[in-house]
């Protein structure tokens, strides 16, 4: 600095510029920079805005209505009353500082990793997974494929915000998105490079089929939020889980104590230190081979005695039979042009002709579904069909 002034610090005009060159100066070469940030639509307005293309898909993401949903989204516990169990709109939040510090010490692009973190859970339904699998069934059966969260995100953000015209992000941002993937357990990832739209709607398509092809990020930034994606949850849903009276610390699997801590603050510590370590500098990110192999244990753990615990799965079957129930009475009230029903007045009056005209009843129901927050989508039936809410002492 001189003066008080960064020497180099432009006069007028010349910030985005600026920031393009610093982007040049700081980044390593595997990293993306984000003049090469690609949208399916070009906006003129953009060159001369001093925002970067990644910036500019942040702030469009934190500002969907999609992303306001997610403070009553399930991420594990539903129909729990606690203000300390963890919601969906905190588990994004953790997984871009996580992203974000891994990125930092790797030289990539922070606010690409941001967009793809605060987005890549935005697709999913009310009671997270489980509602994920009932709308799937519930989707086939009207043949419109599977449904799955990290597709219906880009959905979300490239066909139903902004009233169906979407948000035309970069490429890189939703590719990210679509491959966040946190439950594959990833020893090692190398970003598929190079990808087009085109490649991109084949994967959305190949998804929506039940093709197992495995899903690969473009570009190390969408690597290391998939990596961040597994890091934050793991040791925070072990927390949520003793909170709750599920798991005793003394029952984590010894090699996980050993290896990543006993605590989510040391197993986040452990699992980013450890990524850090093995990937800095590597057209790649990677955790150590032990460090991997702990950290499988430890999500095979919380599978068993967290995710399919009885004790939070007893109410499965009314959840179910409410979303069939949903989805028929929304197809019916489209059928029958009931302006009175909530898929009108909550949704289709305020979509455009573009996405109606290219959506089937189907897919109209799929997305409001999908996009209802937990206490809304329970508000769609009367009282006493709802499963009773579990109040755990805070």
């Amino acid at each position: 600095m001189k003066n008080g002034k960064f020497e180099n610090w432009p006069e007028s005009g010349n910030l985005r510029m600026f920031v393009e060159d610093r982007e040049k100066q700081f980044l390593l070469e595997t990293a993306t920079l984000s003049m090469h940030g690609i949208r399916r639509k070009p906006e003129e307005q953009l060159k001369s805005d001093y925002r970067l293309n990644f910036a500019v898909d942040v702030d469009r993401i934190l500002h969907s209505l999609a992303y306001s949903r997610y403070i009553d989204k399930t991420q594990v516990f539903y129909l729990v009353r606690n203000d300390h169990i963890t919601h969906r709109m905190l588990h994004v939040q953790l997984v871009s500082k996580v992203a974000r510090t891994i990125g930092r010490y790797l030289c990539l692009n922070e606010d690409l990793i941001e967009a793809i973190a605060i987005g890549h859970d935005i697709g999913h339904s009310p009671f997270g997974h489980d509602g994920e699998k009932f709308l799937t069934a519930l989707c086939q059966a009207h043949g419109i494929g599977e449904f799955h969260h990290n597709v219906q995100s880009v959905e979300f953000l490239e066909r139903v915000e902004r009233k169906g015209i979407g948000l035309n992000l970069c490429l890189q941002t939703i590719d990210g998105i679509l491959c966040h993937d946190g439950e594959v357990n990833d020893t090692k990832l190398t970003p598929q490079r190079g990808k087009t739209f085109a490649d991109h709607e084949r994967e959305l398509a190949l998804r929506r089929s039940g093709d197992p092809m495995p899903l690969i990020p473009m570009t190390l930034e969408g690597c290391v939020v998939r990596f961040a994606d597994s890091i934050s949850y793991v040791g925070r849903d072990v927390e949520d889980a003793i909170r709750l009276g599920l798991i005793k610390r003394e029952d984590l699997p010894g090699i996980c104590v050993k290896k990543l801590g006993r605590t989510n603050g040391t197993m986040v510590y452990s699992l980013v230190t450890d990524v850090i370590k093995h990937s800095a500098g590597k057209p790649y990110v990677s955790f150590s081979k032990e460090v991997s192999e702990a950290l499988v244990v430890l999500k095979n753990f919380n599978y068993e005695r967290i995710y399919t615990n009885p004790t939070f799965k007893a109410d499965l079957e009314i959840i179910e039979n409410m979303f069939s129930h949903l989805f028929k009475r929304y197809m019916t009230d489209i059928q029958d042009k009931n302006d009175d029903s909530p898929i009108y007045g909550s949704f289709i009056n305020s979509m455009s002709e573009e996405y109606l005209s290219v959506h089937k009843p189907a897919h109209i129901v799929r997305d409001f579904v999908s996009g209802m927050t937990d206490q809304y989508f329970l508000d769609q039936v009367p009282e006493s069909q709802r499963p009773k809410v579990k109040i755990k002492p805070v």
